[in-house]
């Protein structure tokens, strides 16, 4: 449904001494992705916050093909695949150069009530309005 393309150029502070990225940073680049989507449909997080609803990340799965390298210019796609019951969001990592796939993965959010701190087993009618689904909130 929504997808976005966000370019990184992999920074030195992200690199170990072989110029490689340390496999906990894609989680980084993940974020990237994901703000930028959500910024797309005007839902980031503070838009979130003021909306009553924190969306913690649950679940996250990641999956290593090649690795960045200092300087590589990636891009990072994300692209939202389940709104109904949880925000579930498909990531592709690829190299700007050759288009190569380098990893992918995604990750699943949940909303919750941020003043019962109840978890919603189904996504509140803010998040349906912002994707253009329904038009209350």
């Amino acid at each position: 449904m929504v997808e976005i393309q966000e370019i990184i150029e992999v920074p030195f502070h992200d690199v170990d001494m072989m110029g490689i990225a340390w496999h906990g940073h894609y989680v980084k680049y993940f974020e990237i992705g994901r703000c930028a989507l959500l910024k797309k449909i005007d839902y980031g997080y503070m838009r979130m916050h003021d909306s009553g609803y924190a969306w913690p990340v649950i679940d996250m799965r990641i999956r290593y093909a090649k690795p960045c390298r200092f300087q590589q210019k990636i891009c990072v796609k994300a692209k939202l695949v389940e709104w109904e019951n949880r925000l579930k969001i498909d990531y592709l990592i690829t190299d700007v150069e050759t288009g190569q796939r380098l990893t992918k993965g995604y990750s699943i959010q949940v909303a919750v009530d941020m003043e019962s701190q109840e978890m919603l087993f189904a996504s509140p009618a803010i998040l349906l309005q912002k994707l253009g689904l329904a038009t209350d909130a």
